[in-house]
């Protein structure tokens, strides 16, 4: 978050914490069944959340390098992972079509809320104060309005990789399989610009 730390993950099952100025691996996190697909670290660096083709969802003590939690609902492989702003929920995508929110302070083992408008696998996945925004194969940008309760759905028609909000938080950019980036506006869903 800070850019003090990078946090890398993959095939060989593991996450690894990076000094990125020096070079150096700080920490191996291990605890995942098959090849790691996703991680991210909490604002205050004092957690990691992960995900990968084990259909699990892992929360991790930065410090300790164990795991504290380990979420199983999605019925496939979770592509996506990413933590809210106060590090109070995870959020994952996953090839099973849904998105699903996991609530790191309680000891339930089912999500808090289930997301399964997608019609295809959930590639990407990005949360704001009030806002989760999803990128899908199916080739729709979702973005869950989550304080009126409302989904606002945008087609793109090619199979979306990656989605991420603008830093004025106006706008969507959205990645896709026809090597193109989009940018949207998010209120009205209006192709702003086109980049190949």
């Amino acid at each position: 978050v800070d850019g003090n730390y990078c946090l890398t993950c993959g095939s060989d099952k593991s996450l690894k914490l990076w000094n990125p100025h020096k070079g150096t691996a700080l920490r191996t996190y291990q605890g995942h069944g098959y090849e790691v697909l996703d991680a991210a670290g909490s604002f205050d660096n004092s957690q990691l959340c992960s995900c990968g083709a084990d259909k699990t969802v892992a929360l991790w003590d930065v410090a300790t390098g164990q795991v504290v939690r380990k979420y199983r609902g999605h019925a496939g492989k979770v592509n996506c992972v990413q933590f809210n702003e106060e590090a109070t929920i995870i959020v994952s995508g996953s090839i099973d079509s849904t998105v699903r929110c996991w609530d790191c302070r309680s000891r339930r083992p089912d999500p808090v809320q289930v997301l399964d408008e997608a019609k295809d696998g959930v590639s990407s996945v990005k949360v704001s104060d009030h806002e989760i925004l999803s990128g899908s194969v199916d080739g729709r940008v979702r973005r869950y309005d989550l304080r009126a309760g409302q989904l606002y759905s945008d087609y793109i028609g090619s199979p979306i990789t990656s989605v991420c909000f603008s830093k004025d938080g106006q706008c969507a950019l959205a990645a896709s399989l026809d090597s193109t980036l989009r940018l949207l506006d998010k209120e009205t869903g209006e192709l702003l610009g086109e980049y190949e």
